[in-house]
C-alpha cells in the first residue's frame, strides 16, 4: 500500500489497538507469534545487526539513550528504539541519534501495510512500532541495535530479538495488573529477555531480584554480571547541572565523570549504560569517549529544566519509584529560594496515595491537579481529594496547560513548579512551554 502522506501513513498506524492508551490485559495467553510471523514475512530483518536490549521498570530509558551515544562516539552507526515519545511518533525510532523522517516513516509503514493485508495479522500499534524499528534498522545497515522493552520482559513485542547484551536496571511495583503484583512476579517476566551465551547485566542490589536473576542465568546459560560484583558505582554526588562519579567496570576504571542530568538515580543509569556499551565491545571505552559523552547527554522530560522565573522542571515520573527519585532530587539539584508548587496528572493503574503522599511530605505549598490527554486518565478531583487526604492543597484545572498557567501566575520568580506524574501531562507541557507543537492524531 503506498501512502501519499506522512498524515496517512501514523493515521494507519492509530487505527492499530493501542495498549499504552487503553490499559492492557492479559485476559487471552500472551504470544509473540504474531509479531514473529510478520518480521519472516519481511525476511528476518532483525538478525542483521547485533544488539542490546533493556528492560527495568525506571530508568531504561535513561540507560538506553546513553548507551547508544556511547557506542556511537566510538564511531558505531547505531540504531535505538525507545518509548513512549513526547511529541512525535518518529522518536521512538532513531539512527545515530537522528529521528526517521517523514518520508521514510511513510514508506515504511506503507510496507507494513502491504504485509498486513497479503498475511491477515493485524499487530497491535506497538508491535508495528517495533517491526518498523527493526526493518529501518536493516534497512540502514546499523552496527548495533540498542533496543528498550516496552513492558514487562518475556512477552514484550521487542523481546523477538536475541540480545548480545542483556540489562536490567531495576524491579519495582508497576503495570501490576499484567506482570503479576510482585516483585518477585514481575522480576521473573523481565528476565526472561535474557539469552544463552549473552552478558546479562544486573544493575539493582534487591536481593529478590537478584536471586531470580541469578536463577534465570544459571539455567539458560547466560554471563551475569551485577552491581557490587561485576561493576560498581563508588562515587555518585551533586555536581553542577547534573552528577559527578566514580565507578569501576569489568574493563576500566573511571573517575570524577560528570553528567549532565539530574538525579541520584541517574548515576547507577550512566554506571549501567557504560557497562553495557563495554559488554558489547569487549574493551573498555576509554576516559575520553565517556566523559564527552556523559557531559552532553541529554534526556528530555527527565528532570528537564524548561523555563525560569519561576523554574519549571519536568520529570515524567509516573510510578512511585519514580516520584521517590524525583524527591530525592529537588532539595539539592534546584537552588530556589521561594515556594514549591506542582502540576500533577496520572493514569489509571497506579495507587494514587502512593504516589502523591510523598510529593506532599517534600513541601510543595499547592498542586494544580488536571487529566492527562489519554483514555486512561484520573481525573484532577481524584488526584485532588488525594492530595488532601494527605494535608495538601489542591487546585482542580481543566487541562495541564491552564494548570501550569495558574501555577505560574501564583509564583514568584524565586518559586519553584514542578510538572510530573504522567508522560502525556509532561508532553502537554513541554509543547506549550517550548513551542513543539504535538505531531500526534487525537
Amino acid at each position: 500500500m503506498r501512502f501519499e502522506t506522512y498524515a496517512q501513513a501514523l493515521g494507519w498506524l492509530e487505527s492499530h489497538v493501542d495498549f499504552e492508551r487503553v490499559s492492557p490485559n492479559r485476559q487471552s495467553p500472551p504470544t509473540l507469534q504474531p509479531i514473529v510471523e510478520t518480521l519472516a514475512l519481511l525476511a528476518d530483518p532483525h538478525h542483521d545487526y547485533p544488539s542490546i536490549h533493556i528492560t527495568g521498570t525506571n530508568g531504561k530509558g535513561s540507560t538506553t539513550t546513553m548507551t547508544s551515544e556511547l557506542l556511537r562516539a566510538t564511531g558505531l552507526r547505531v540504531g535505538t528504539f525507545t518509548s513512549p515519545d513526547l511529541h512525535a511518533v518518529n522518536e521512538r525510532i532513531a539512527v545515530n541519534g537522528e529521528a526517521i523522517d517523514d518520508d521514510v516513516f511513510t514508506d515504511l509503514f506503507g510496507r507494513l501495510a502491504d504485509v498486513e493485508s497479503v498475511s491477515g495479522i493485524a499487530l497491535t500499534r506497538f508491535e508495528l512500532l517495533t517491526v518498523a524499528a527493526l526493518l529501518h534498522f536493516s534497512d540502514e545497515g546499523v552496527d548495533v541495535a540498542v533496543i528498550e522493552v516496552g513492558l514487562g520482559g518475556t512477552w514484550d513485542s521487542t523481546n523477538v530479538i536475541d540480545g548480545d547484551v542483556t540489562v536490567l536496571t531495576n524491579v519495582d511495583l508497576d503495570h501490576t495488573a499484567v506482570l503479576g503484583p510482585t516483585i518477585g512476579d514481575i522480576a521473573k517476566d523481565k528476565v526472561g529477555i535474557f539469552r544463552t551465551g549473552a552478558v546479562a547485566i544486573v544493575a539493582t542490589t534487591n536481593a529478590i531480584v537478584v536471586e531470580i536473576a541469578q536463577r534465570r542465568v544459571d539455567e539458560i546459560g547466560a554471563t551475569p554480571w551485577f552491581v557490587g560484583d561485576g561493576f560498581e558505582l563508588e562515587r555518585n554526588d551533586l555536581a553542577i547541572g547534573g552528577r559527578l562519579l566514580s565507578l569501576r567496570t569489568p574493563y576500566a576504571h573511571y573517575d570524577e565523570i560528570v553528567v549532565s542530568l539530574h538525579g541520584i538515580h541517574q548515576g547507577i543509569n550512566a554506571t549501567t549504560a557504560i557497562v553495557a556499551a563495554e559488554a558489547f565491545l569487549g574493551r573498555a571505552l576509554g576516559d575520553e569517549v565517556v566523559r564527552a559523552t556523559l557531559s552532553a547527554v541529554r534526556m528530555p522530560g527527565r528532570m528537564e529544566v524548561i523555563a525560569h522565573r519561576p523554574m519549571v522542571v519536568i520529570d515524567g515520573a509516573h510510578n512511585p519509584a519514580g516520584i521517590a527519585a524525583l524527591v530525592a532530587t529537588i532539595d539539592g539539584a534546584f537552588h530556589v529560594d521561594g515556594e514549591r508548587r506542582c502540576v500533577i496528572g496520572m493514569l489509571t493503574g497506579r495507587n494514587i496515595d502512593d504516589m502523591v503522599a510523598p510529593l506532599v511530605a517534600a513541601g510543595f505549598t499547592e498542586f494544580h491537579c488536571c487529566a492527562p490527554q489519554s483514555p486512561r486518565a484520573v481525573d484532577a478531583a481524584t488526584v485532588a481529594v488525594a492530595v488532601r487526604r494527605h494535608g495538601g492543597v489542591a487546585l482542580e484545572h481543566g487541562s495541564s496547560v491552564s494548570a501550569l498557567a495558574h501555577a505560574r501566575e501564583r509564583s514568584t520568580d524565586e518559586d519553584l513548579i514542578v510538572v510530573t506524574g504522567s508522560l502525556y501531562v509532561i508532553a502537554e507541557v513541554r509543547s506549550e512551554v517550548l513551542h513543539l507543537p504535538s505531531r500526534h492524531l487525537r
